[in-house]
């Protein structure tokens, strides 16, 4: 598990370098490629819709409260 965060950090960075050299272009500054930057809008689509669908793990339904029975 180690070994792949620090590959992608890695990889990253490596992005990230040669974006700020402009051997790849980023011509509004965003920090992501503009080959990449129809894909990235695809995906926050897809994740707006699956939010809509699901809902967060936080959220649970409250435990109805046992009703007394008086006598």
């Amino acid at each position: 598990m180690m070994y792949i965060i620090f590959g992608l950090a890695i990889a990253a960075g490596v992005t990230l370098l040669l974006m700020k050299s402009g051997k790849i272009e980023d011509k509004n500054g965003n920090n992501v490629p503009d080959k990449l930057e129809p894909m990235v809008d695809e995906i926050k689509e897809v994740v707006k819709k699956v939010k809509k669908v699901t809902k967060p793990s936080g959220e649970k339904k409250a435990a109805k409260k046992p009703v007394k029975k008086s006598k």
